[in-house]
């Protein structure tokens, strides 16, 4: 159908000759008169963001020994756990391991800058404990040890504030039993008052360990990660016991050997509970869902004990416990971290439990992992349940992130839209929690640098700075430069 129209009469008015400026003053006296409100910006000048963060909060990066540093045989380091484990046949993508990784042992500095060039104020590390302690326990490496002194200065040179995770997973492959012994729990005990002793005059944040169910559950008695057992209930549930009793005996060496003062906390992936709908009821479910699904670690850390629950429904399996154990366990944390990345929706029931868990259909989407869905009100819900379930004095988001199937242009970039969306969409939820007051902190993007993604070797690439495995070149994505703005502006951007 053709479209007439008629003709355009030039009308003249006394606005066609002002300037920008004047004009937007004219605008906005009429709207003044007239009662319209006009969007919070200058005309000419970038919108003021509605999703500023509180002053003084923390930007920062995340990253794991194992997953960055390569040097495995540097300088006296001693094997891990995921040493043997990823280089027994079958086990990891293509039989990948972390032999080289980033060789972050050798360009700490180059990854320093990058840190410097995105301006964050944190950087969440973690310590190689075997490169420390080539045994686990005994004689201590000192040129181990000296690693991580020129990290740490290198750090606070560039004004970059290190927090320091003790345990991400890479257990000293030396340790007799692994994590089924307590006799571990008491050589990372040890093992934490010597890091302490030694670093705690520049280092003020340390965490113990990084996450749980991943050490215990999935190495232990799932047999996907490190060391690839498949233990029945009961030595499972001993193994998990042990884990959180390493964090309780590390929190008190840790306070024990400060030499100044210390923050001290954890870094874990709880099981994030979503209401399906927000509504009083659904609600209530998440919160009762949250405290009920995190029973054999988080619950447990925070309040000190086992719930009844959970003891009577493990039964003859539940963990045996002797005296002394749930007083270190419980022992005081000056924050919880969080590793946040995909939600659990739960709803409303009339069962015991008084929820269920959704079932997630085949359609759900997800980032570049299967296992990642998108979901990002998850990170609101997590800090607003884990608030007022156990009232934390602070929180920490110690990981979030998304892989991505990151593709480099004929330009030489690296265009990951699909990791940005993720971001600003988890950003703008985290901004939810922080306007209403939950004692959100400071959050630390995962991660730095396209790294050794455990299981999945290097076919996952979750860093906002893209790495040539061959060369080491690294590379910022769209990414980095997004959150590079986020972090200049403290706002979603």
């Amino acid at each position: 159908m053709r479209r007439f129209a008629l003709p355009l009469r030039k009308v003249h008015s006394p606005m066609r000759n002002l300037s920008r400026r004047d004009f937007g003053k004219t605008v906005a006296a009429a709207a003044a008169l007239s009662g319209v409100s006009l969007p919070r910006f200058a005309f000419g000048q970038a919108p003021a963001s509605d999703l500023a963060y509180p002053k003084g909060f923390l930007w920062g990066c995340a990253t794991a020994a194992y997953q960055v540093e390569g040097g495995a045989k540097a300088d006296g380091r001693g094997p891990s756990i995921w040493d043997t484990f990823s280089h027994t046949p079958g086990k990891t993508y293509h039989g990948e391991t972390g032999d080289v990784a980033d060789d972050s042992y050798h360009l700490y500095k180059e990854d320093v800058r990058l840190l410097k060039n995105l301006g964050v104020g944190g950087y969440r590390m973690s310590i190689s404990w075997s490169r420390v302690f080539p045994k686990g326990t005994g004689q201590p490496n000192p040129l181990g040890l000296d690693y991580y002194n020129r990290v740490v200065d290198e750090l606070l040179a560039n004004n970059i504030t290190p927090y320091i995770t003790l345990f991400h997973w890479d257990l000293p492959q030396a340790l007799p039993g692994g994590w089924q012994s307590r006799d571990t729990s008491k050589a990372f005990a040890d093992y934490a008052a010597y890091i302490t002793r030694h670093l705690s005059d520049r280092v003020h944040h340390f965490m113990t360990t990084n996450e749980f169910t991943c050490f215990t559950d999935i190495g232990y008695r799932d047999g996907r990660f490190a060391p690839g057992l498949r233990l029945p209930d009961g030595p499972a549930n001993q193994v998990r016991h042990n884990g959180i009793l390493a964090h309780g005996l590390g929190v008190q060496a840790i306070r024990a050997n400060a030499k100044g003062p210390v923050q001290v906390g954890l870094a874990e992936n709880a099981v994030v509970c979503v209401p399906v709908i927000e509504t009083r009821e659904h609600i209530e479910a998440a919160r009762r869902a949250t405290h009920d699904l995190n029973a054999p670690f988080l619950t447990t850390v925070l309040e000190g004990k086992y719930p009844a629950s959970y003891l009577e429904r493990e039964g003859a399996n539940a963990p045996k416990v002797q005296p002394g154990d749930m007083e270190a366990i419980g022992s005081r944390l000056d924050f919880v971290g969080l590793n946040v990345y995909t939600p659990t929706y739960v709803r409303a029931s009339d069962s015991a439990r008084g929820f269920v868990v959704e079932p997630r259909q085949a359609s759900y989407p997800h980032m570049a992992s299967p296992w990642l869905v998108i979901g990002p009100e998850c990170i609101y819900w997590v800090v607003r349940n884990v608030s007022s379930i156990w009232h934390p004095p602070a929180i920490y988001i110690t990981e979030n992130g998304c892989s991505a199937d990151d593709v480099i242009t004929p330009e030489g970039r690296i265009e990951d839209t699909d990791r940005v969306m993720y971001l600003r969409n988890h950003l703008t939820q985290l901004h939810r929690a922080a306007a209403e007051g939950y004692p959100i902190k400071g959050y630390f993007l995962w991660s730095l640098l396209d790294n050794f993604e455990w299981a999945d070797g290097y076919s996952k690439r979750f860093g906002i700075h893209y790495v040539d495995f061959k060369t080491e070149k690294r590379t910022p994505k769209l990414s980095a430069e997004w959150y590079r703005e986020v972090i200049a502006h403290n706002a979603v951007v």
